[in-house]
């Protein structure tokens, strides 16, 4: 999902420039504006999606591994670590969605925990909709400060590789972003996927 037109050219605000870590700011050009930032993030995301997504196909990567609070962190890490100071931190600060931060933690883990018992002890899901429901589970927790979205779809992308035999399509992000904001937030309501699953695409890898 690519920045709106016009919103790449922002300066970033003081407080989200202190976040910056400090080679990034000796390095970028001044004033740093958004769309600066976002393209550092995109070289890191296609790197790590090139470093992860062979790991899932191979099966070296297992749904277990993938649908774990620690791997989410680590995954945040690696898309963030280079540039943002809170990289792989569970969010400290009350926000207008997401859980409230000192239920971060078990929340992440509990509903990780509950997709990965679903998909191995149920035939509830396809793999299409196993990835969908481990996406829309972080997103309604928003455990990072940033890169909640960009995290979910990388970790959703891994997995509907992972449990794919063989593995021959992946998820098209390229959505109608109010339809797909619109169906997250059905699912906060009642934890159904289908619908969510339904609108987003799938495409051959």
């Amino acid at each position: 999902m690519p920045l709106a037109p016009g919103y790449g050219e922002t300066p970033l605000p003081h407080e989200e420039l202190t976040a910056l870590l400090p080679a990034v700011l000796d390095v970028l050009p001044k004033p740093i504006t958004r769309a600066d930032v976002y393209d550092l993030e995109q070289g890191l995301q296609e790197s790590v999606y090139e470093g992860f997504m062979p790991l899932a196909l191979d099966g070296s990567l297992s749904v277990a591994e993938l649908l774990s609070d620690h791997f989410v962190r680590s995954l945040h890490s690696q898309l963030f670590g280079p540039v943002w100071q809170w990289a792989g931190r569970w969010r400290l600060l009350e926000l207008n969605i997401g859980v409230a931060p000192e239920h971060i933690p078990v929340d992440m883990r509990n509903a990780l925990g509950t997709v990965a018992y679903r998909w191995e002890h149920t035939g509830d899901w396809t793999a299409r909709q196993l990835g969908i429901a481990a996406h829309a589970e972080v997103v309604r927790v928003h455990p990072f400060t940033d890169g909640n979205g960009r995290t979910a779809r990388l970790l959703a992308d891994l997995v509907f590789a992972a449990t794919q035999d063989p593995a021959e399509l992946q998820y098209d992000w390229d959505l109608d972003k109010p339809r797909y904001i619109e169906r997250l937030r059905a699912y906060d309501r009642h934890r159904d996927v289908t619908d969510l699953a339904a609108m987003i695409p799938v495409r051959k890898m």
